[in-house]
């Protein structure tokens, strides 16, 4: 039988222990938290400027609507610079940011809207995020590096 200085010595045991693990965890997955939590507000910006009020113009709806779900793509591939490690993956997020560009680009020329640049710029260069021109470009992946 336990005693009850035995009970509070293992249940303080089992507090430290728990805190302990808790933090090392937390240090450990604080990149992961960091980019789950970009890709959350990502996603959230996307799906608020996608509830539009249609007007009745079926071009301008698809556009007001697909925009802003390119730029949510363009925004998590902006987050997985950030954090991401693999190289492949890299890659793709950087292709993504440029093909969604286009698309959007290609879309606003098509309903005669003016032209607005989608890809975020300040820490652009530091997280690998590609520098693009704005230029249409049609198909899905383009290296940009080879003539």
């Amino acid at each position: 039988m336990m005693t009850s200085s035995s009970l509070r010595t293992c249940a303080l045991y089992l507090v430290l222990t728990t805190a302990l693990a808790s933090s090392t965890a937390a240090v450990a997955c604080a990149p992961g938290a960091s980019f789950i939590a970009d890709n959350d507000a990502a996603m959230n910006r996307m799906m608020d400027a996608m509830n539009i009020t249609p007007t009745g113009d079926v071009d301008a709806d698809f556009v007001a609507m697909m925009v802003p779900h390119h730029q949510g793509a363009i925004d998590m591939a902006v987050a997985y610079l950030r954090y991401g490690k693999d190289e492949r993956l890299r890659r793709l997020a950087q292709e993504i940011i440029i093909t969604q560009n286009d698309e959007i680009t290609a879309m606003r020329l098509a309903v005669g809207q003016p032209l607005a640049r989608t890809s975020p710029s300040p820490d652009s260069q530091s997280s690998g995020i590609p520098q693009h021109s704005g230029a249409v470009v049609h198909g899905s992946l383009h290296d940009h590096r080879h003539p």
